[in-house]
């Protein structure tokens, strides 16, 4: 089976790491990986800021980009949702486009979904003996509805012991332009969803989303916690 990633601005400019975690995951499953370097940006900071038109055009590099792809994984709760819920809103602007850009969206997975739904497996047979706990991501769980894919992967991790924080689903405070638009009320989120966590006893926090690690590693560092926050894609490749 031959798979195309779809990397995200983050991971490619800050994140590379989880990047090369999520290929080395689907190699190690027997899966071919294609990264084709013309890829850009999945247009949710425009989408998101009030330029439909924008996110559109940038939406349509991506349908040239991936359209012999027979699946797009992603390691991104986010992308991911922005592909398969809202560029299909977007791009229709001919009957040719509205086919192909739900065509895009039906072929497109974010990791933790493809790994349990697509490849039908729990374990990528990784190993981690430290103390863990989850954030759900906003965009993975309330648009894509994927709650139990993550939790089932993470149990299929061996040494480790996963402590579940109370309220998992609440936000972490980041939510992109919201972090900026409304920094105070988005730090006093991220400080409630870090006691939650320290809550737990965890060393980690895992979560699908780099916005989100970011969001949380940044508090964790103005606190002084000690806590590390982990990508799940670099969980799943500790093999």
């Amino acid at each position: 089976m031959k798979v195309s990633i779809f990397v995200t601005c983050l991971v490619e400019h800050l994140y590379p790491e989880v990047g090369m975690a999520t290929v080395r995951i689907l190699e190690s499953l027997g899966l071919e990986v294609d990264f084709n370097p013309n890829q850009t940006c999945c247009g949710q900071p425009a989408y998101n800021s009030g330029y439909p038109e924008e996110a559109a055009r940038v939406g349509r590099n991506l349908l040239a980009v991936f359209s012999g792809s027979d699946y797009i994984v992603t390691p991104s709760g986010s992308c991911a949702a922005m592909i398969k819920v809202f560029l299909p809103k977007l791009l229709v602007s001919s009957p040719e486009e509205a086919v192909a850009s739900k065509r895009m969206a039906s072929r497109t997975y974010e990791l933790t979904d493809f790994l349990s739904t697509v490849l039908r497996t729990d374990s990528t047979g990784a190993s981690f003996p430290h103390i863990v706990t989850y954030h759900d991501s906003c965009h993975l769980l309330r648009e894509l509805g994927i709650k139990e894919q993550p939790r089932r992967l993470i149990g299929g991790v061996t040494d480790i012991d996963f402590r579940e924080m109370d309220h998992p689903d609440i936000c972490c405070g980041f939510g992109g332009l919201f972090s900026v638009k409304f920094d105070e009320l988005s730090a006093v989120m991220g400080i409630q969803k870090l006691r939650a966590i320290e809550k737990t006893g965890a060393e980690y926090v895992v979560a699908t989303d780099v916005s989100c690690l970011m969001h949380l590693d940044g508090l964790i560092r103005r606190e002084k916690a000690s806590l590390k926050t982990l990508h799940m894609a670099e969980l799943l490749a500790e093999f």
